[in-house]
């Protein structure tokens, strides 16, 4: 259990990390547009992740991200440091200024800190300071920017034409109901953007990896799917086709048949409607090499008479 948890933290760390890297610029101007009003948006360099180690607790710690950027109309740098929680942690803010004081330490510039957090729960507010006092005297007083997440009404951001948006909003305040709309209402955002093939996988990886719906919700949200305008419904139907490709040949690797086969069908039935029981019963006769070549011949399919030659040649 505590190996799956930990992969599944580690597998959440990359997809965030990524989604920060490939669309820096536009987390930025989602979250801080100040930031956006005085800096050089194509002078965005990342920096090498720094290694420190906690004194207090013997232990290595990473910064997540780390770049360097000008000001605008100015000859001079400065740095934003962005770390992404999963979890809340107490005594975190401590950590933020020790990252903040030795980064600041190593480039000597400016340094912006932001902290991210995606956990589900609690939604109590996350601490943005650091303070060191005396009776009467402050020491230091050490701010830092909080985005939480589950802090955010995602009604609020489907209409930023933002990929960051489309992907976040999978894990802002929303009610358990809302859950089919808020991955549909994301998946629409994300066809309005213009992105490449690979920047449309990425952020729908990320859409899917955070919201997983049960049977009842994923019957809600393809009623919803069905009722939005055809163009759009085909363009987020060829991402949920891919998303079912990528479970199909999951399943078959990891020998989950039933899964797969479950899949395929889904697949099938919703291309052509409701397969009769003569088909559905001479797919689940198929092996498992059978099932991996039509969970790709399925994709060219037109018509059910193609699934029917190509069962036939079976």
């Amino acid at each position: 259990m505590i190996d799956h948890e930990c992969a599944t933290r580690t597998l959440r760390e990359r997809l965030f990390k990524e989604l920060l890297t490939n669309f820096f610029p536009e987390f930025i101007e989602l979250f801080f547009p100040d930031v956006s009003a005085y800096w050089e948006r194509d002078s965005v360099e990342f920096l090498p992740q720094e290694v420190f180690t906690d004194v207090t607790e013997g232990e290595r710690k990473i910064v997540d991200l780390v770049v360097r950027a000008s000001f605008r109309n100015q000859d001079a740098l400065f740095v934003i440091h962005t770390e992404h929680q999963s979890y809340a942690q107490t005594d975190f803010n401590q950590r933020m200024f020790t990252y903040f004081a030795r980064l600041h330490e190593i480039y000597a510039l400016p340094v912006y800190p932001i902290v991210i957090y995606s956990h589900d729960s609690p939604q109590t507010p996350e601490p943005d300071t650091y303070r060191i006092e005396f009776p009467g005297w402050t020491v230091l007083e050490f701010n830092y920017r909080v985005i939480q997440l589950n802090r955010l009404p995602w009604q609020d951001f489907v209409n930023q034409p933002n990929p960051v948006a489309s992907a976040l909003m999978s894990k802002m305040r929303m009610d358990n109901q809302e859950r089919p709309t808020v991955k549909l209402m994301s998946l629409q955002l994300l066809t309005t953007l213009g992105l490449n093939p690979a920047q449309v996988q990425l952020i729908s990886g990320f859409i899917d990896t955070y919201l997983k719906l049960n049977d009842e919700e994923k019957a809600v949200f393809e009623a919803q799917l069905a009722s939005i305008e055809p163009r759009q419904e085909e363009q987020v139907m060829e991402i949920v086709t891919s998303w079912m490709q990528e479970g199909i040949e999951r399943g078959l690797q990891q020998g989950r048949r039933e899964e797969a086969l479950s899949l395929i069908i889904r697949l099938l039935n919703r291309r052509f409607s409701a397969l009769t029981p003569r088909l559905q019963e001479h797919i689940q006769s198929l092996s498992v090499a059978e099932l991996e070549d039509l969970g790709e011949a399925l994709l060219d399919f037109s018509a059910i008479a193609d699934l029917e030659a190509w069962l036939g040649d079976r």
